[in-house]
């Protein structure tokens, strides 16, 4: 196995240029001077077609026309992008979990075409960030935070995390915990696994009384119909509609009714493991008692509520086939070795139980996820690319090409696959449609989806980052992510599960 220098080194390949001994990462590229104007000219622009201009002015996209027809003001700075394809507003990351060094986690999103996150487990980090990268200090995605995770009690977190988990045992508490999340300024509340009915319920009334959209976990003994009809955005993960489409629900609720969080367990990732062990066991009499018609009514239902899904194939690929798992990757390099080096030991709190059998059946459950995401596009569901990034094995923006492929793999069209990226959640988040973030490629990712790692340059918030700077830019981030010192002793442990 190649050691973590000898990837660093390696990952120059990656990068397009050897690595320099260790030194911070660049805050920022400087903005573009107000008034000025930036014309990308004969670009493809995907959605609009070929030999096509985008002029941009002070962080909006102010026309797209074709080039022959469109008026280059004088003095405007002109990239000629013959032969390369625009993607309009840059790629969305719908579903991430960042807790790391400044110098390394925010600015790997855009650098691999990432302009936007949903950030899913909000905090005041994830808001000083923000900040930062609306000043033009830090150089980022755009952020939509989360407030911290409602749970029931016990939660599936346990007190080792160092982040806040409000566990709502009961009506009062949930409204009182949505009071708390919009108090610290959240963009949504997050709903959890262990939720009640009647906690949930109240969430969704209370969110609604305040002005907020609520998304998350479909908890373990909730439907996602009764969810859906409750107006929560999205459902993340794939578990609850797994075990909505047996045709034998009634039993599989009442199994779920009996899964049961020790609350002694002191540890998440032994919560984690042991939740993880129960559910499986039912999602696989699921799997065998699948039901067609049963699914096409949740999930028509679910398109004719307008709820979205998050699959995050990402990380149900990593737990549920870790015969796939790389030992190394160039891409690890991009992170600090105190993060990655504990991936493996996790791993193994969390999957290591499984016996022979149940490996097959657990990839089993996995090729049946892959089903039922082509089952719910054909649905009409509207699909978004979220990765869990956070996650072990999964590394900030390069996670959501991996995500992209695996949803090509569940059978979507490269369109498809790219709208779930683009249009379908710029639309959920509310994003501006004349931002000036857009991704431009040396290849079509029509032809191919694997084409959007193919990355020429990137603009963010109306900051141009050409070839050789984005490449200088990656190269300043692997620098950062070896020099970086592991938090202090007691501090949060990396988030690892599903969350």
């Amino acid at each position: 196995m190649s050691t973590r220098r000898e990837v660093l080194a390696g990952s120059a390949a990656l990068t397009g240029g050897a690595l320099l001994p260790a030194a911070p990462a660049a805050a920022a590229v400087p903005r573009t001077a107000a008034g000025r104007v930036l014309a990308f000219t004969r670009a493809t622009v995907l959605g609009a077609g070929p030999g096509r201009t985008v002029l941009v002015r002070d962080g909006r996209v102010v026309q797209v026309g074709r080039s022959a027809e469109v008026v280059v003001p004088d003095g405007a700075v002109t990239y000629d992008l013959t032969g390369k394809f625009v993607v309009m507003g840059g790629l969305v990351d719908s579903h991430v979990h960042n807790d790391g060094p400044e110098s390394v986690l925010p600015p790997l999103f855009p650098l691999n075409g990432v302009t936007a996150v949903r950030e899913m487990w909000g905090g005041p980090l994830h808001h000083e960030w923000r900040e930062k990268v609306r000043a033009g200090t830090l150089l980022g995605p755009r952020w939509v935070i989360a407030g911290p995770i409602i749970d029931g009690r016990p939660s599936l977190w346990a007190d080792d995390i160092g982040e806040r988990v409000i566990e709502a045992a009961d009506a009062p508490a949930a409204r009182q915990a949505v009071r708390e999340s919009k108090a610290e300024g959240c963009d949504f509340v997050k709903v959890y696994s262990r939720l009640t009915p009647e906690a949930y319920e109240a969430v969704a009334d209370e969110s609604r009384r305040q002005g907020l959209r609520f998304a998350g976990h479909c908890p373990d003994t909730l439907s996602p119909a009764r969810a859906s009809d409750a107006g929560q955005q999205s459902i993340e993960h794939l578990h609850a509609l797994l075990l909505a489409t047996s045709s034998r629900a009634d039993e599989v609720g009442r199994a779920m009714a009996k899964v049961r969080i020790d609350s002694s367990l002191g540890t998440s990732f032994e919560r984690y493991a042991s939740w993880f062990r129960q559910v499986h066991a039912v999602e696989w009499e699921a799997v065998r008692t699948y039901d067609v018609g049963r699914t096409r009514a949740l999930f028509d239902r679910l398109a004719a509520n307008g709820t979205r899904v998050v699959p995050t194939l990402t990380v149900h690929d990593s737990l549920e086939r870790t015969g796939r798992i790389p030992a190394e990757s160039p891409e690890f390099a991009y992170l600090p070795g105190w993060m990655t080096d504990v991936w493996p030991g996790i791993w193994s709190a969390l999957t290591g139980w499984r016996s022979a059998r149940d490996v097959s059946r657990i990839e089993r459950i996995y090729e049946h996820r892959l089903r039922l995401v082509g089952e719910l596009h054909r649905a009409g569901v509207e699909l978004l690319a979220g990765t869990d990034t956070g996650t072990g094995y999964a590394v900030q923006g390069f996670s959501l090409h991996h995500e992209l492929e695996l949803l090509a793999e569940a059978g979507l069209p490269a369109r498809d696959v790219l709208h779930a990226a683009t249009v379908a959640p710029a639309r959920m988040l509310g994003l501006p449609e004349d931002r000036a973030d857009l991704v431009v490629l040396d290849a079509d990712p029509r032809v191919d989806i694997r084409h959007t790692r193919r990355i020429h340059s990137v603009l963010v918030d109306g900051r141009y980052v050409d070839g050789a700077e984005r490449l200088r830019l990656l190269e300043d981030v692997a620098r950062a992510a070896a020099a970086s010192e592991p938090p202090a002793a007691g501090a949060a442990a990396p988030h690892v599960c599903v969350h």
